[in-house]
């Protein structure tokens, strides 16, 4: 497989998260836009994604860990904004996560560790 470097993963690791984000609003009967959108953010925004990260970490693997590294210390291509840049280091870390596994096929893990930010 390619390797692709931490913001390519956090790229890819975004729109999973999103995805997952939404699927899981969409189950537990949140189904108008407005309240959706808003939901959506508490788990979206560089701040939830930090907190998810929080949940997560004692759970990580050695290799895992790494992959958050790599995605946290990427080069930043975008000025993070209303947050500091750790946290949108952190946030881009779990990102990069999410996309590393996605690109495993590694579905079991990315709902395990969903699992735990949900909890």
């Amino acid at each position: 497989m390619v390797s692709f470097n931490g913001q390519t993963l956090a790229y890819l690791g975004d729109a999973v998260y999103e995805l997952l984000v939404r699927d899981y609003l969409l189950n537990h009967g949140h189904t108008q836009v407005n309240t959706l959108h808003d939901a959506a953010v508490k788990y979206t925004s560089a701040e939830g994604q930090f907190e998810a990260l929080s949940k997560i970490k004692p759970h990580l693997t050695n290799d895992e860990s790494i992959i958050v590294k790599r995605g946290r210390n990427g080069k930043l291509t975008r000025k993070a904004r209303n947050q500091s840049l750790k946290t949108y280091q952190e946030a881009t870390g779990l990102e990069a996560l999410f996309g590393h596994l996605y690109l495993e096929d590694n579905t079991e893990r990315i709902r395990e560790l969903f699992d735990y930010i949900t909890v």
